[in-house]
């Protein structure tokens, strides 16, 4: 099983540690576009930083974050599962698992990366800011750059296995699954219930799928399709309502009341 988080908007930035070093980072196919990616965005932020806080979407409170993009490659780095924080981040709490979930999370759980592609636990990286919408000068689209290579990464993540989709819209246009891959992916989505209404709601949503993946790697329940999960969910105590199969998934809604 794999499964398959967005990053968060807000990270970690550690003070000391080794510089980067992409050749170390796991799914090796993805160097090339990684370090395309990497430097444009420091090149746009060292020799243009008013340009870029339009690129990056930023404020001006927040120039700080253009200069850390433009130190990058010089830039401490820690343990992915130290830089990312944010609701599902925080719900999920990776360092207070079990020994044994945190040996599943090592092998199970990869983010969706602007800058990276996928990330791994336990990849070292630095703090950067590049969201999923972003374009950037002399590549484009960020997502158009990953959708020509991201497939294989993610296939070869799944091997025989379920993929356990928790992406939001920006990071699944990515990737989408192909007809043949689709019958092994299921998508989760959150809604909340109140006064007889659902509705997605950011918070209920990125809490609720931090607390999903904690309680799946703490079970250990290694379920190969989307009702195999569907069933391992509602016996951990969630509400789970079953799609029916289409050509880009399953979609699994678990309906909660409460955050």
């Amino acid at each position: 099983m794999l499964i398959l988080l967005p990053p968060s908007e807000g990270k970690t930035a550690p003070r000391r540690g080794k510089p980067l070093d992409l050749t170390s980072l796991a799914a090796p196919t993805l160097t090339g576009t990684r370090k395309t990616l990497l430097q444009a965005l420091v090149a746009l932020c060292r020799d243009e930083p008013e340009k870029a806080t339009g690129v990056l979407g930023l404020g001006p409170a927040q120039r700080d974050l253009v200069q850390r993009n433009a130190d990058l490659e010089v830039a401490p780095t820690a343990r992915a599962d130290a830089i990312y924080t944010g609701v599902l981040y925080d719900a999920l709490d990776l360092s207070t698992l079990s020994p044994a979930a945190r040996r599943r999370a090592t092998s199970r759980l990869a983010v969706t990366s602007s800058l990276f592609g996928l990330v791994r636990p336990g990849d070292r990286i630095p703090a950067y800011r590049l969201s999923g919408d972003a374009v950037l000068p002399g590549v484009g689209s960020v997502a158009g750059a990953w959708r020509e290579v991201l497939g294989e990464a993610i296939t070869d993540g799944m091997r025989q296995g379920l993929l356990v989709d928790l992406r939001s819209s920006t990071y699944a246009a990515f990737w989408r699954p192909t007809p043949d891959v689709a019958r092994r992916v299921a998508t989760v989505r959150v809604l909340h219930e109140s006064g007889g209404r659902r509705t997605v709601v950011s918070h209920f949503n990125k809490a609720t799928k931090g607390r999903i993946v904690r309680a799946l790697l703490e079970d250990g329940a290694d379920p190969r399709t989307p009702k195999a999960l569907a069933d391992t969910l509602t016996r951990l105590g969630w509400t789970v309502e079953l799609g029916a199969p289409t050509p880009k998934g399953t979609q699994l809604d678990v309906v909660v009341t409460q955050v």
